[in-house]
């Protein structure tokens, strides 16, 4: 008696943990502390000279201690700020790189197609994901077959004899 007990019971767990749908990616916080990527460094904060004559709140609006963070981070990784300006189209310094990657054509619609794409493939890939007793990171499992191995792309290259930076060792 106690064995097809065990069975209902574990057979309901599974066809309940596949009414959830998390999305693709199944990302929580490991624990209780805080979440790394949530806080973003800015600028030091400064205290003002007159603590009766205060800026009115923005909400929504720049940040007196942070005001252009986009800009920054353009700046930070060899960009120019100047290219966030609205409204000042593409830089005549890179109408060549624009021009390169248009040159056989640019449907209207590619970012919706691809979606479509997409979703039909972790569709075939995933008929069965959906059952889970444990969480598990559905990106993974649905695009391991397209993954690239680092360490074996290092030592392709290096075989051609590109140089390649040094890479920490594979974990064995």
């Amino acid at each position: 008696m106690r064995a097809p007990l065990a069975l209902i019971m574990i057979a309901t767990a599974v066809a309940v943990s596949g009414c959830s749908s998390k999305g693709l990616r199944d990302i929580r916080p490991q624990g209780s502390g805080p979440d790394e990527f949530g806080v973003m460094p800015v600028k030091p904060l400064t205290q003002p000279k007159d603590y009766a004559v205060l800026p009115a709140p923005t909400p929504g609006g720049a940040n007196l201690t942070d005001p252009n963070p986009l800009g920054d981070a353009v700046a930070a990784l060899g960009g120019k700020e100047s290219a966030l300006v609205p409204g000042q189209g593409v830089p005549s310094s890179d109408q060549a790189l624009i021009a390169a990657s248009g040159r056989y054509g640019v449907p209207a619609n590619t970012r919706v197609a691809l979606a479509e794409e997409d979703a039909a493939f972790r569709k075939r890939q995933g008929r069965w994901t959906r059952l889970r007793l444990f969480p598990v990171d559905r990106y993974e499992q649905a695009y391991r077959k397209n993954a690239i191995n680092p360490f074996d792309q290092t030592e392709a290259f290096r075989r051609a004899g590109a140089a390649t930076p040094s890479a920490p060792p594979e974990d064995e």
